[in-house]
């Protein structure tokens, strides 16, 4: 019996807990380096792509001294916030979330890789 009732507790679990993955700054750190091309996240600064320090709750298309595409302002007017919901969908397909965008990478692919870029952008967003 206790068996059995470990068993339920377990799945229960699992079931409650896996649409949220692990997440891994380190990790992330790594998967990040993909990225690190056109974005920073440790310091306030724009490349060829926004500044992604503070990214966490900011309004789409609103960074200062960035030109964002007509799109991506259009998606921040819209309501678009970056929180964890929002960033592993447009990470999984920038262009399908934010049809216009200039960013030009495909997306990952990988769940985990979007979660742990996610913990590594969360230290640079408080």
């Amino acid at each position: 019996m206790r068996a059995t009732a470990f068993f339920i507790v377990l799945s229960a679990t699992t079931f409650f807990a896996s649409p949220s993955q692990a997440q891994d700054a380190a990790a992330g750190e790594k998967v990040f380096a993909k990225c690190k091309v056109c974005h920073i996240a440790d310091k306030d600064q724009n490349k060829v792509g926004p500044s992604l320090n503070g990214v966490i709750g900011r309004t789409a298309g609103t960074h200062p001294g960035f030109t964002y595409s007509a799109a991506m302002i259009a998606a921040g007017k819209s309501g678009v916030k970056w929180d964890e919901p929002t960033l592993t969908t447009y990470l999984h397909d920038p262009k399908a979330m934010v049809k216009g965008t200039k960013m030009a990478f495909p997306g990952l692919k990988s769940d985990q890789d979007i979660a742990n870029v996610i913990a590594y952008l969360k230290q640079f967003s408080k």
